[in-house]
């Protein structure tokens, strides 16, 4: 028997769509019942990939006893956190407020008007792990609202309170000059946090931190701290010779579980596989490790195969579970290693740690723990017999592990997401100067403007030919971001057209009222009793930090002052806080950096524009973008009168003025290195 989930998109909310539950969707017909019953509402949100939700689901909501008390006690409603971040943001800081700490399963109990009063993440369903059972909680919660409902409306009246108050106001209270000692203390913080043996930082669970890799990447650029670039290397190494990383298909886990990066959270993620390649693009540009590059191929070559739909589109993730096992997709028992591979590959089974006792709960996951020389002395093979065994095994076992029953694909597509991988398509096509990989960006971008730009409004999930729900800030901040990006590593200056109005339409939907910063949800939406402003990065940049990027290149682009003096004061708001919490922060110190050493813009004319843009683009310099036209484009402010028949010019340009134009690109790199 199904229940109101039944017509869903969602593959979380379907997934939950036979629970005996009565759960209904997020929206008004769930509270406008609530409020008719005089009845608590439990919001209950998770995500496709998410194990622990399945955990609950099988021992919950799954029992026809327990599902009879919700049904009969409150109303009840299934969110998936991808398809309403903003609801998500909402109760986790509830939750994170009334017990310091938050996850998935998020349990909320609110009131008719949506307002949170008591929550938590997964319950068992007997007593344990320091917890109440989910049924001694639900009867707990269903005594209190019949017998002391004003206390609890007026707990929830103060938790709204205190969660409005949590809002960052992006008021400068304590100024701080932005500079390069900033930048060079922000890389000390972040190198505090480092694990120096196994890299990452801090203790487990590991997660990629990209935010604080890039960071180092580029202070290494600009202040040549090779510190910050070791550790910067050292720690995408360890993930790409960890468990989370898949060694037979390529791409990575969500996170790992341990210091050491063997045992992965085993979902994957888009978000997660779009950052990672930027991070990998951006390490490649400085080393130019054929390593790195070919861990970039595979993991796009992941992301094509499993993660992109008929349409263009990229799906969101991967599920950890499958045949009802975490990890059961991408583990080996040796008997089956064996079978694939019989005993004549004993080298590969040492290479990859694979071992009769297992190296994870009886069996293995495929990590690399020994430097390829150790293994060839072992086994007294030559490097180049040792890579065709490899790449010969490696194949097999894709192929046998190809026929094994499937994790669940959650094949929604989420504007953010999408922007992302867009993103890093066009990191690598730039890094790696692959036009395949360009033209793949350009190809999607198109797909995604046609698609999530639907009547001059956007939206931020689409499946089954349809996009819904409202954007909220993130998607469009890295639509701009995308557009940016594509337009510079392209050459296709209309894309800054795009980027230009879609920010002209955050500024008018999403700007906070006093102050510089942004609403993560839109003014016109109105089923959202607190309106977020988030500043943190999370799994994802926080999106503030991307439009005060996107704010600093399109003010330069387009001579606007007020875009520029905004940026600035976003930057400066958040020197305190990035200083004080420099990995929680690494997208904003990113930001500062590139502004401390002077943003510019380098406009490429003439005949030889798109072959001096690329030179120039060979070098790592994200303090610079470059723009390239072969023809004065009006409704774009920097390309006016910049264009001499049959002559080439390179125009750098700051803030207040483009200097003299040059027509070769090394005295523009000697300009810009001196």
């Amino acid at each position: 028997m199904s229940n109101r989930l039944k017509g869903e998109l969602s593959p979380y909310l379907l997934q939950h769509a036979n629970n005996p539950v009565d759960w209904y969707p997020w929206g008004d017909e769930a509270f406008n019942k609530a409020s008719i019953e005089n009845k608590p509402v439990l919001v209950s949100i998770g995500y496709a990939a998410c194990h622990w939700c399945h955990v609950m689901e099988r021992e919950s909501f799954e029992n026809e006893a327990v599902a009879a008390y919700m049904n009969a006690h409150f109303v009840c409603i299934k969110v998936d956190r991808e398809e309403h971040p903003d609801v998500d943001h909402l109760y986790m800081d509830a939750v994170q407020a009334m017990s310091g700490s938050g996850g998935w399963p998020l349990n909320v109990f609110v009131n008719a008007a949506r307002l949170p009063f008591y929550g938590g993440t997964y319950f068992p369903p007997v007593q344990g792990y320091g917890k109440p059972s989910w049924m001694q909680l639900l009867q707990h919660i269903s005594r209190l609202w019949l017998e002391n409902k004003a206390d609890v409306e007026a707990q929830a009246t103060q938790l709204k309170a205190h969660l409005q108050q949590l809002n960052f106001s992006g008021k400068i209270k304590h100024e701080k000059a932005i500079s390069k000692d900033m930048c060079r203390q922000i890389a000390a913080n972040i190198l505090a946090q480092a694990d120096k043996l196994h890299g990452g930082f801090g203790r487990a669970p590991k997660f990629p931190s990209t935010m604080a890799i890039n960071y180092l990447l580029e202070h290494f650029i600009y202040f040549g701290n090779e510190e910050a670039l070791a550790h910067a290397l050292l720690s995408l190494h360890k993930m790409i010779d960890g468990g989370i990383y898949d060694q037979l298909g390529g791409g990575f886990a969500r996170y790992a579980t341990d210091a050491k990066w063997l045992v992965p959270h085993f979902e994957k993620m888009l978000y997660d596989n779009a950052l990672i390649i930027s991070s990998l693009s951006t390490a490649y540009a400085i080393t130019k490790d054929k390593k790195i590059s070919g861990v970039i191929a595979d993991t796009i070559a992941f992301v094509m195969r499993e993660l992109q739909s008929p349409e263009g589109a990229f799906y969101s993730a991967l599920d950890a579970d499958s045949e009802g096992h975490e990890g059961a997709y991408y583990t080996w028992h040796m008997d089956t290693w064996n079978e694939v591979l019989g005993n004549e590959f004993e080298a590969v089974a040492a290479y990859f740690d694979v071992t009769r006792n297992g190296n994870w709960e009886g069996t293995n996951i495929l990590h690399v723990d020994v430097e390829k020389n150790a293994i060839m002395e072992r086994y007294q093979l030559s490097a180049s017999d040792l890579d065709e065994q490899l790449k010969f095994a490696q194949q097999k076992l894709f192929e046998a592990r190809e026929k094994r029953e499937r994790p669940l694909t959650d094949d929604k597509s989420l504007m953010s997401w999408n922007a992302l991988l867009n993103i890093a398509l066009t990191d690598a096509g730039k890094s790696l100067e692959n036009e395949d990989y360009l033209l793949k960006a350009e190809m999607h971008m198109n797909w995604v403007l046609q698609h999530f730009c639907v009547e001059a409004t956007f939206l931020h999930t689409y499946k089954a030919g349809k996009a819904r729900i409202s954007a909220n800030l993130d998607d469009l901040a890295y639509l701009v971001k995308a557009l940016l990006a594509l337009a510079q590593a392209n050459q296709k200056p209309q894309y800054l057209l795009q980027a230009q109005e879609i920010t002209a339409y955050i500024a008018s939907h999403f700007k906070q009222e006093s102050g510089p910063l942004f609403y993560f949800t839109s003014a016109a939406q109105e089923d959202i009793p607190v309106r977020k402003i988030d500043i943190y990065d999370g799994a994802t940049p926080a999106a503030n930090a991307v439009m005060a990027g996107n704010l600093m290149l399109l003010g330069l682009i387009y001579g606007k002052q007020n875009w520029l003096h905004q940026s600035y004061e976003m930057l400066q708001a958040m020197t305190g806080m990035v200083q004080q919490h420099s990995t929680s922060f690494g997208c904003w110190a990113s930001h500062l950096q590139r502004y401390s050493m002077g943003m510019k813009t380098i406009v490429c004319t003439g005949p030889d524009a798109h072959k001096n843009s690329k030179e120039l683009l060979r070098h790592s310099m994200p303090q610079c973008y470059v723009i390239t036209s072969e023809k004065e484009i009006y409704d774009i402010p920097i390309l006016e009168n910049k264009f001499e028949t049959g002559k080439n010019h390179i125009f750098v340009c700051t803030e207040t003025a483009c200097l003299q134009p040059e027509s070769e690109t090394g005295r523009v790199l000697q300009l810009l290195m001196s």
